[in-house]
């Protein structure tokens, strides 16, 4: 099996009504799976329902079970079974697409007394992008400035060694921001944040390289994520707090939060507060069961205008791991928001082998009951796969990641640091794009209006349909021009726009 895009079976809606009282679990189970032996669907039934859901199978098995051993009634009735082919599957994304990422635009052309003219030369231009997308980035992607200036060597053959080494790193950084900000427009640090990166030792807290990293963003006018305030996972955690108990250990947990919140408030778009939480409590088991509750607390306290997020793997790239199932992630969040937590964001990591597309729009269209943006926050493939495979795998998680209306960014796991990258690559140590870097130039082009030039007809009208952000028109009539801007926003009615001349 090689994927959505390379089905050998077709994908299948399940869909049927349904009309209960109870909440129930809706099992499937196939005798041939493609993907997983066995998903589990939570349905809550409050009244009269269609229940519609994907899957890749050749012979499936539904059946009810409710959440205790009471009996219980159910109806269902007008249930089917429809298959979709890649060609189809393909279809429906460029249809979600175009309804959550684009709107019609009309721009009236008149003169002074509002009748329109026609003939009028038109000039659109995507400036910015309304979606988020970007990548990792790791220290690799600043200059060097400091250690150019304290380099004296008074060796003559050594003293060009090192300036060779300067300038070689120097233009490695400038092609990695160049190659960088000529693509995306978020980005999230790949480990100068992390509590180890900043206080490796107890009390010596240094913010050096996130904030040079901070520089570039700000200078490029770059959205920037939070990662992250807590890693729960032991392996990631300060060697010398590992050893902290008790009061010692909130004593240190408590000034790594206000040190960091102090030092960056209003700075980054979101927080991932205490990463993969599903998975490890290293913090619960020695602070106890409110830890998180308060680490929460705090974060929202010290930044109340970041958006404060869960961040997780495994939800959205299989249903094996018991962990993060996105019943456990649901639960998790109501769990934290009955504690009076300000929880903002949901946050999937994305780390995949091959891709479920079906498993991956139910997960998300599960999350999207909540009402909470949904990011896709590290998105990259295996590298056990060729790269080859992982630019195909790339392109179909990204599309259907673009194509969900309640997915609100994807950020990429991408970091060129050095050793390489973490799973992926886009492009090679010299910057020259690689099949994953490929596959993100053409998903790029693909979603972008780009320049657009026409002219009015005889109404004065001039209609397109563009992706939504921020525009440039420039239009003309005889010796008259006119140059403006507006932004194209989320709507399912047409934008209007009218300029006079």
């Amino acid at each position: 099996m090689e994927g959505c895009s390379k089905m050998k079976t077709q994908i299948f809606k399940i869909s049927f009504w349904t009309m209960g009282i109870e909440l129930l679990r809706l099992h499937f189970l196939c005798k041939t799976w493609i993907r997983a032996p066995n998903i589990v669907f939570p349905v809550e039934f409050i009244s009269l329902r269609r229940l519609e859901l994907f899957s890749q199978a050749t012979e499936i098995l539904q059946f009810f079970e409710n959440s205790d051993s009471r009996d219980i009634n159910i109806e269902i009735a007008s249930a089917s079974l429809q298959p979709f082919t890649e060609h189809q599957w393909r279809l429906n994304q460029d249809t979600k697409i175009n309804e959550a990422r684009k709107r019609a635009v009309t721009i009236h052309i008149s003169d002074r007394q509002g009748i329109g003219l026609q003939g009028a030369a038109i000039r659109v231009e995507l400036v910015s992008k309304d979606f988020p997308f970007g990548s990792a980035i790791a220290n690799t992607i600043i200059g060097n400035s400091p250690y150019q200036a304290t380099i004296r060597p008074t060796v003559g053959r050594l003293f060009h060694i090192f300036e060779q080494m300067i300038i070689d790193h120097t233009f490695k950084s400038y092609l990695s921001q160049k190659w960088f900000t000529e693509r995306f427009n978020a980005a999230v640090f790949e480990n100068e944040l992390k509590w180890d990166a900043t206080e490796h030792k107890q009390g010596q807290v240094n913010y050096t390289i996130p904030d040079q990293m901070l520089e570039f963003i700000r200078a490029n006018q770059i959205i920037a994520r939070g990662h992250n305030i807590f890693w729960e996972n032991p392996k990631y955690i300060p060697k010398w707090a590992l050893n902290l108990t008790g009061p010692d250990l909130e004593s240190a947990v408590n000034s790594r939060i206000q040190s960091l919140m102090n030092k960056y408030k209003e700075e980054f778009i979101h927080w991932d507060v205490s990463n993969e939480m599903l998975h490890f409590d290293f913090y619960e088991e020695r602070l106890g069961p409110n830890a998180t509750l308060q680490f929460f607390k705090t974060a929202h306290w010290a930044d109340p205008l970041a958006t404060l997020f869960m961040n997780e793997f495994n939800v959205v790239e299989t249903c094996s791991d018991v962990d993060s199932t996105v019943d456990a992630y649901v639960s998790r969040m109501r769990e934290l928001k009955r504690g009076g937590v300000f929880m903002d964001g949901i946050g999937l990591q994305g780390h995949f082998d091959v891709p479920n597309c079906p498993l991956m729009r139910g997960v998300l269209d599960k999350l999207a009951t909540l009402g909470l943006p949904i990011w896709l926050t590290e998105v990259d493939i295996s590298n056990k796969f060729s790269k080859e495979t992982q630019a195909i795998y790339l392109e179909e998680v990204l599309r259907e990641g673009f194509s969900h209306p309640a997915v609100n960014g994807i950020i990429l796991w991408t970091a060129m640091r050095q050793g390489g990258c973490y799973q992926m690559c886009l492009t090679d140590s010299d910057f020259n794009n690689l099949p994953a870097g490929d596959t993100v130039d053409k998903l790029l082009k693909e979603w972008e209006t780009g320049i657009l030039e026409g002219q009015t007809d005889e109404h004065g009208s001039y209609s397109f349909f563009g992706f939504l952000g921020e525009y440039k028109l420039t239009a003309n009539y005889g010796t008259k021009t006119v140059d403006s801007t507006f932004s194209l926003s989320r709507g399912k009615e047409t934008k209007h726009f009218n300029i006079q001349l």
